[in-house]
């Protein structure tokens, strides 16, 4: 597979934690540059993970995970954007959001939407390819992507407040919806 292919893959796979990077810069506050570090290392390091996971799983698993990697990113994501548009309707006094530095909410969105880089690394070992190239080049485009969307999401989202978390809940239930349809057709 030449470097061009590789690329264009990556940036596929990085779409997703882009977007909830996006919408993880949309729920911050007071966004310093370790709490975007923060979030574009999980979600780099999970697409770097996931394609070795999948490369390693190779012809065994690859009937078990096809079946049902579409449906577990969409259920995990739905799930997370149904409680923002959830907690945007109720009573500022006691809001709670969801906080997108908290390690278990980055563990479920860094697994949501790499997904589908699993996939990815199964299907080049069932071609039979070399790993390590593809696996380094979707972490760092996904990290860098991820740093660009928190700092976007922080910056332009205050201007909308409270309908911004609506709207980040739409982002992650239409990505989910977006990998559901994805695999089902």
């Amino acid at each position: 597979m030449d470097l061009i292919s590789i690329i264009f893959i990556a940036f596929g796979l990085a779409m997703d934690a882009f977007a909830v990077s996006i919408t993880s810069g949309l729920t911050i506050k007071h966004l310093r540059i370790n709490n975007a570090l923060k979030i574009a290392i999980f979600f780099g390091s999970f697409q770097v993970i996931m394609p070795l996971i999948g490369w390693s799983a190779g012809l065994g698993f690859r009937n078990y995970i096809s079946d049902i990697d579409h449906w577990i990113a969409f259920g995990l994501l739905s799930l997370i954007g149904c409680k923002m548009i959830y907690e945007s309707s109720k009573i500022e006094i006691n809001k709670k959001k969801i906080d997108p530095l908290n390690v278990y909410v980055l563990l479920m969105l860094s697994i949501a939407t790499s997904i589908d880089a699993l996939a990815v690394g199964l299907s080049l070992s069932f071609l039979n390819l070399s790993i390590v190239l593809p696996a380094i080049i979707i972490g760092i485009i996904t990290f860098l992507l991820s740093i660009f969307g928190v700092y976007f999401g922080n910056r332009f989202g205050h201007y909308f407040e409270r309908k911004i978390e609506i709207i980040g809940g739409l982002i992650l239930i239409g990505i989910g919806i977006r990998i559901l349809i994805d695999h089902l057709t």
